[in-house]
Formats: C-alpha cells, structure tokens, sequence
C-alpha cells in the first residue's frame, strides 16, 4: 500500500493579489521544470497543509498550492466579501498566468472536486488532466443530505445533540440560523454555533475511524471563521445553478481523468461521482472500498497516490 510521499518545504512562496481586499496565498513545491499540478482543498473555508504537498511524486511534479479567498493563509481571513465561486475560479486562472503556466493538472477533493469541475469546463484549453476525490456537486440535495434529512438518520444520537441548540421554528431552517448565528457580533453566540456545526460535521466525516471526534477549540478564531466562509457559500448555493456542473459537463475537455470515491463516504456520496464518470466515457472511476470521506485514510492515500502516479506517465 503506498503512502504519502517524504515531508517538503516550499521552494517558492508568495501572495497573488486581487482586486479586491483579498490576498492569496500560493506555494509551489517539488521540480520547477516538471508538468503542473494544482491542489484545490475542500471546505469551502478549509486551506492547505503541509500534508498535501506528499500525494505527488516530488520529482516529476511542479506542485502548486493555495488557500481559498478567507481561508488559512489568505488575508483578510474569515471575509467573505467578494467571495465567490468564481472569484475562485479567477484566482485560480490568476496563478495559472502569475506562474507562467500554459497547462495543468487538476487535482481536487470534496468541495475541492467541484471547484476542478467548474474550472474544467470554463478552461478546458489549460487542463491536461482531473483527478477528483469524493465529488460534491454542490446541489441542494446534496447539502440536504448532510444538514436537512440523510446522514442525520445514520447520526441520529450525533444529530439529536447538534440541534439542540436550535428552538422548534429555527429548526425548520437550520442553515439560516446558522448563518445569522456565526455573522453575529456577538462572539460567544458565534462560537456556539461554529462550534456545534464544527463537531456535527467533523464526526460525519471521520466516521470511519476508529477514535471518535474530538474538536479542537484552541483557536476561535479559525473556528468561527471556517463557519462563516462554510455557511456564506452555503447559503448563496454555491454561487452556482442547480445541476451547472452537470449541465455544462460536456465542455470538461477529454483528457486522462482518475474519480476516486470512498465506498464508506456519507459526506458527499459515491453517487456523485458515478454520475460524473457515466458522463465522462473516457474517466475511470475508482471506488475505494476501505474509505470514507478524507483524503487521509490509508486506503484513500493508496489509491490518490496511485491515481497522481499513473497520471503523469498518460500526460
């Protein structure tokens, strides 16, 4: 079974400016002159770590990372004006041009998958190849399924004890209360319910380890502002159609494309990814029987690192 690839530090660093207030933080890693991979993380309002660098082989990827307007590294964080979708996807093509970089691979997990997708099918001209992980396509019934009426009837112990925190008629639209709750100016109605939101999600997608969820609370600040990136992009569905990425799927260019999904993922569920394969004759799908959600179990490192292995040599 493989495993991440050895620890690396960074050989460049920087900020990509926009014209907006926001800054947003690029590293590259691995070989300068090696074909391009980018690395879109989930969330949304999540980021990179150092851990995410270790899927690709060092020496034959020129390895780009960033974190998402508001997220981890980029300034201002927690902000989510001008904050959108395709503020992301501009970024994205931002970094492509700031770099130099005529063509690259996608390689994106979770929300990060939808992002890939989104990219695919408005630069298909840049793109040599997709590797999606656990595809969310961002559709109502897909954010229903994890915070309306789906995994919560899996979680109903889990579930009973996150929506305690709401009254009958907040229940009735839970994401609104959220909202407002994590925008409020008060700090201690903030944390509550990032707070509540935070363990909810994290032992739905952790299920299928062995320890249960334990939520880190030592930064507030994080945890608010995840929340808040999380429930703006909720919200605004996405800042996408209904079914877009399904609709406009046939602009996705014909290149090697590897879709990966957990058989044990009840965060965004295979089904998603069976649809994007069926419509894309020329991907493969892999189903990976021993996994759940996260990019970090071992047997979803085996088959990412299988899958950005086999990529380079079909580019």
């Amino acid at each position: 079974m493989k495993t991440l690839y050895a620890e690396i530090e960074p050989f460049e660093t920087g900020y990509l400016k926009t014209q907006s207030t926001h800054k947003i933080y690029y590293e590259q890693v691995g070989n300068p002159n090696a074909p391009a991979i980018i690395f879109l993380h989930g969330g949304p309002g999540s980021g990179c770590n150092e851990n995410h660098r270790r899927y690709f082989n060092p020496d034959k990827y020129r390895i780009i990372l960033f974190d998402q307007r508001g997220c981890n590294r980029s300034t201002p964080n927690g902000c989510v004006e001008d904050n959108s979708t395709q503020d992301i996807q501009n970024d994205i093509e931002s970094i492509r041009k700031t770099l130099n970089i005529d063509k690259w691979t996608l390689f994106g997990g979770s929300w990060g998958a939808t992002l890939a997708l989104l990219y695919a099918e408005q630069y298909p001209q840049h793109v040599t190849g997709i590797i999606l992980r656990g595809t969310f396509l961002a559709r109502q019934c897909d954010f229903d399924w994890f915070a309306k009426s789906g995994v919560n009837k899996i979680f109903p112990d889990h579930w009973q004890e996150f929506i305690t925190l709401f009254d009958e008629a907040e229940k009735k639209n839970i994401l609104a209360t959220l909202y407002q709750r994590v925008f409020s100016d008060n700090q201690e109605l903030q944390l509550e319910a990032a707070k509540a939101w935070a363990l909810w999600a994290g032992r739905v997608v952790t299920h299928s380890f062995v320890e249960d969820y334990v939520l880190d609370v030592e930064d507030i600040d994080k945890l608010i502002n995840e929340a808040k990136i999380e429930m703006h992009y909720a919200k605004n569905k996405y800042f996408i159609s209904e079914s877009e990425i399904m609709e406009n799927i046939a602009q996705v260019p014909v290149v090697p494309t590897s879709i990966i999904h957990g058989r044990k993922d009840l965060t965004c569920l295979p089904e998603s990814s069976w649809l994007v394969h069926q419509a894309l004759p020329s991907s493969k799908l892999i189903i990976v029987n021993d996994a759940g959600h996260l990019a970090g179990e071992p047997a979803m490192i085996d088959a990412l690192i299988t899958a950005t292995d086999k990529m380079i040599g079909d580019i």
